[in-house]
């Protein structure tokens, strides 16, 4: 499967409902597996959820409810995002699956038989939000308690009986691997981040617990129960039914994650990996924070913006342009509703309104067909699209440049339509008429198919007029032309105003 694209989200831990990072997440990692897909590639994109550990144990005892009933429950409005959010997953995992269970378990014995896995004594400071542990320098004391510097949870001191994993031992292997293959954590900012932490040097990490019982347990040893990194990183591989060989994908082109998360999937799955013996992937991405105001939204500061609600006040292209057009891939961006709106509105007038100028000229004057252009006509130049421009920024994760080139098109297609004037029979003849019209029919095909990654939902309804159906978008399809005299049909509003 040389073709192939394997593309994650992180698996959500659904001890709350979904978020705005969540939505982040997930629709930036669907305009990549879109573009990919229409690029021709051989697409699997996974996401899922997160379900065993402390905190999901604890709120469901707040629920007074079986674990996995609450996971159920609570799991279904991620599922239910993603279509909400109009997104093109291959596969759903959950960690509380059986073929999840069985791959973590076969994880852990090749670990255990790789002699990287002892038995010991754990004493420290431990976070449930986070599920991670935490070092005397990387916590905070203020009025007497104690909060994790980087993510500004609470934590309290831990101890008890633990399997340990030998991360000690991939220090140096870790970090030939990154000069090896610079390009594995990104953005550079990333990279340096983790490069310095593991430099500085690592200590073997606990991987099982045993003061709760919300996970899977430990091979031979059903008093622990694996640690929760573990066992969800392990969902990469177990989408995939890597030990069954029933799924080639594995190793996974791109894990896109939230900054906070980095570690563990720049430093712990692969050393993991490493350990067991297996493929590596091949990058990891670590994206920046939405924020409300200056601060991460989160459940517990209450400044959670939900996209459910903007989807329903808005819709879900709407959302996704935004998010992907106004927000740099790498950095954390604030959303703001007056830019929002502005965004959307700019979108309309710039896309949709040439749409609709140019479909009520075709349908008024031209029975709604592609005209025919003169003998020897050729496309304006500077409206065919150099399509390796926008190949390289997606593979480069500009998506926000991806978008302003776009929004450039298509002001040079509105200027082309405005200095032409197709409407203006006393300054063109007939058939001038009809070569503008042909020419701007091909610009707007191609606006609509590389807008299709970000606004699926408007392109397909789009270019569905144009007799291009879902099935058929194709970065081939950029600057093709058309038969003359073929039949189109008008557009719906593509865009509201706001």
């Amino acid at each position: 499967m040389s073709n192939k694209f394997y593309i994650t989200t992180p698996i959500y831990y659904p001890s709350a409902k979904p978020h705005m990072g969540h939505a982040y997440s997930s629709i930036a990692a669907d305009v990549i597996a879109r573009f990919k897909k229409i690029q021709g590639y051989n697409v699997f994109f996974l996401t899922g959820t997160d379900e065993h550990g402390l905190k999901i144990q604890k709120a469901a005892e707040k629920e007074k409810k079986d674990p996995k009933i609450f996971c159920d429950e609570i799991s279904k409005n991620f599922i239910d995002l993603t279509n909400i959010l109009d997104l093109s997953n291959n596969d759903f995992i959950r960690t509380t699956e059986e073929r999840h269970k069985a791959t973590a378990i076969e994880l852990w014995k090749l670990l255990d038989k790789n002699e990287q896995i002892y038995l010991s004594k754990y004493a420290g400071w431990y976070s449930i939000s986070d599920e991670a542990y935490y070092s005397e320098d990387e916590i905070d004391e203020i009025d007497g308690k104690k909060f994790s510097k980087s993510s500004g949870s609470s934590v309290e001191w831990m101890e008890e009986e633990s399997f340990f994993f030998k991360l000690s031992e991939w220090q140096k292997p870790l970090l030939n691997f990154y000069e090896k293959n610079p390009d594995f954590i990104m953005p550079e900012s990333r990279k340096n981040e983790v490069v310095n932490f593991v430099t500085s040097g690592l200590k073997d990490l606990s991987i099982s617990r045993t003061t709760f019982k919300w996970g899977i347990p430990v091979p031979n040893n059903s008093k622990h129960i694996m640690y929760v990194w573990l066992d969800a990183l392990t969902n990469y591989i177990s989408a995939t039914n890597f030990f069954e060989n029933k799924n080639k994908f594995w190793p996974a082109d791109l894990h896109i994650i939230g900054k906070d998360i980095l570690r563990f999937h720049a430093i712990y799955w692969p050393a993991f990996l490493m350990a067991a013996k297996l493929p590596l992937p091949k990058q990891v991405f670590g994206h920046g924070w939405i924020l409300s105001g200056e601060e991460k939204m989160s459940k517990s500061k209450g400044n959670i913006l939900d996209p459910i609600e903007l989807v329903n006040d808005y819709g879900s292209d709407e959302l996704r342009y935004y998010l992907m057009k106004e927000v740099i891939f790498g950095l954390d961006g604030t959303i703001n509703l007056d830019n929002f709106r502005n965004t959307i509105n700019d979108l309309a007038n710039n896309i949709g309104n040439l749409s609709n100028r140019i479909f009520t000229i075709l349908d008024k004057n031209y029975d709604c067909k592609i005209p025919e252009i003169s003998s020897g006509y050729t496309i304006n130049e500077n409206l065919l699209i150099n399509l390796k421009d926008f190949i390289n920024l997606i593979n480069k994760y500009e998506i926000h440049n991806y978008l302003k080139k776009i929004h450039t098109y298509s002001s040079m297609l509105n200027k082309y339509v405005n200095d032409n004037e197709p409407w203006n029979k006393k300054i063109n003849s007939e058939q001038n008429i009809k070569n503008i019209l042909y020419s701007t029919i091909i610009g707007l095909k191609n606006i609509f198919i590389l807008l299709y990654p970000i606004t699926p939902k408007s392109s397909i309804s789009f270019l569905k007029n144009l007799s291009i159906n879902r099935e058929d978008i194709a970065l081939d399809l950029i600057n093709k032309e058309f038969v003359p005299n073929q039949k189109l049909s008008k557009p719906n509003i593509l865009f509201k105003k706001y």
